[in-house]
């Protein structure tokens, strides 16, 4: 009687309305699954985000936006100073036609410039992926050519010289910068209490000094009552705050560019030791 009969061993236990043994199990198993996946994901992340060149993706973001500034706000503030230059210094069309060619042309190098800049900012944070995961991948039989080491060096070059010649953009665009503050000091010396002691017609400004406008142009400067007009009036006030914008927008460019000879030099000598040590770093 106390053993157990054949047919009780095959014979299926009845199913309960509660939860049986086997759920938990369950439970615990997918949880494991999810949390392999999730770790899985994490680090595929973590791997991705080594492999992002920050120096040069910063240094895209900054060279974007100085540009955008520097073309943008130039382009306008020199729209603006033809338009006081028309109106209060040079009367005459003749005498202020090479400016406005000048001008012109600027205009139109402007629009090359941001063009340029764009496209080239693409590449260099593209080059930048390239040598990051060059470096990253010569762990295994990953190893770069000659022929991608000998663009990494024109690109080294190549920033270099738009370095120098930003750093004289950026010289450049302070000149009207000086010029416009000039003008707006001599305005503000004329509201000051010293002024009303003085004859305020006795204050001028000559613009033919600069050189933008030729000595023969009329009538060439403004003086008193004509000279606050001048710097009352929407295309002054302005013109004299975007050439500040674009001053600075072309010194953010300079510093990107600063940013990005450090790193594709950095870059182009691990790829050129690289090729011939097996040693390990990354930028």
């Amino acid at each position: 009687m106390g053993e157990k009969q054949p047919w009780k061993l095959h014979q299926k236990k009845p199913r309960t309305r509660g939860r049986t043994k086997e759920v938990p199990m369950r439970v615990y198993w997918g949880f494991n699954l999810l949390q392999t996946q999730h770790n899985s994901c994490f680090e595929c992340c973590i791997k991705c985000l080594g492999g992002v060149p920050y120096a040069s993706l910063v240094a895209t973001i900054l060279c974007f936006s100085g540009v955008a500034l520097f073309c943008g706000c130039g382009h306008v503030a020199l729209t603006g100073t033809v338009t006081i230059l028309e109106t209060h210094f040079s009367k005459v069309t003749s005498d202020h036609a090479m400016l406005t060619d000048v001008v012109q042309l600027m205009q139109y190098v402007i629009y090359g410039v941001a063009s340029f800049f764009f496209l080239y900012g693409i590449i260099l944070l593209a080059e930048g992926f390239y040598t990051t995961s060059a470096v990253k991948e010569l762990h295994s039989e990953f190893k770069t050519t000659i022929c991608g080491r000998c663009i990494s060096g024109m690109f080294v070059f190549l920033t270099y010289i738009l370095g120098v010649a930003w750093l004289g953009v950026f010289g450049f665009s302070a000149v009207p910068v000086f010029l416009f503050y000039n003008m707006w000091s001599t305005c503000a010396a004329m509201r000051s209490p010293m002024a009303n002691l003085t004859d305020i017609d006795s204050i001028c400004v000559d613009v033919r000094q600069y050189g933008i406008i030729p000595w023969n142009a009329t009538p060439g400067k403004a003086c008193g009552t004509t000279l606050g007009d001048i710097c009352n009036t929407s295309e002054f006030y302005l013109s004299y705050h975007l050439y500040i914008v674009a001053c600075a927008g072309a010194g953010a460019t300079v510093i990107a560019l600063l940013i990005y000879m450090m790193a594709t030099t950095y870059n182009f000598a691990v790829l050129k030791f690289k090729s011939r040590e097996d040693c390990c770093t990354k930028f």
